[in-house]
């Protein structure tokens, strides 16, 4: 294992997360701290409990989750992405670093990323309203593995991007949409029948629900389902990388 290789590329990607501070890590907390201000203290004042939880504390899984896909993918496919804009892909790929240890610096550094950003909104939480995590460690193993799940999702769109607009067409089109959707601001059980068996459809239902269990101790869907739809779609994101690396696809050509 070349651990220099991997830990050079993972300096470089973190270098550039403090140039860009304002843009990587107050951005996503200020915009985050805007949701807790109208939908936790303007709008959640006039909502009841759900499922005996005061509605402030019961969007703060969703708004992490949110912001964590997001900045999951946008962290990871920009990182990728520029060296192919720029021309230093093949610099990367001439070096004596196998492909385990390029996808382990540029996704490693994204992920750490994006849990940094998941902590300080956890933080920026307590500011406006209270609340308990029943399950310490599975918060974190859900924070953690969602984010190195879609830090490989978003490092496949950055290998397949050919622009700098199709970088944002997955996140803002599809990821955003999907956890609005997945019960980030609600509970499913308040879907009438035919929408809420359609939700389930929804992958980003069982990542959402599974967290906010590990928050609270209730969910959507069983947490056994959602722990094997996060495990699964991480499976699938490093099958596509590995399909990647072995064909060449808009990597080496």
């Amino acid at each position: 294992m070349n651990w220099y290789g991997i830990r050079a590329i993972y300096k470089f990607e973190m270098a550039r997360t403090w140039r860009t501070l304002m843009q990587s890590i107050a951005s996503p907390v200020l915009s985050t701290s805007l949701y807790f201000i109208v939908f936790g203290a303007a709008i959640g004042s006039r909502m009841g409990d759900i499922d005996g939880i005061s509605y402030g504390a019961f969007i703060i899984p969703g708004l992490i989750m949110l912001s964590l896909l997001s900045e999951s993918i946008s962290n990871a496919s920009f990182g990728i992405f520029f060296p192919k804009f720029s021309g230093t892909i093949y610099e990367v790929l001439s070096a004596p670093v196998s492909t385990f240890e390029i996808v382990a610096g540029y996704v490693g550094a994204a992920a750490t990323k994006s849990m940094v950003l998941g902590c300080l909104i956890l933080i920026t939480a307590r500011f406006f309203v209270d609340y308990e995590i029943v399950h310490p460690f599975w918060m974190l193993a859900f924070l953690v593995l969602t984010a190195l799940t879609f830090s490989m999702f978003g490092f496949i769109i950055g290998v397949w991007a050919d622009d700098f607009q199709k970088l944002q067409v997955i996140p803002l089109m599809v990821i955003t949409p999907l956890t609005f959707l997945g019960g980030a601001f609600y509970s499913i059980d308040m879907l009438p029948e035919p929408w809420r068996t359609v939700t389930l459809f929804n992958p980003v239902v069982y990542l959402i629900s599974g967290f906010r269990w590990a928050f609270y101790g209730v969910a959507d869907v069983n947490v056994g389902i959602s722990l094997g739809m996060t495990l699964l779609f991480l499976l699938l994101c490093m099958t596509g990388i590995w399909w990647i690396f072995r064909t060449g696809y808009r990597i080496k050509t």
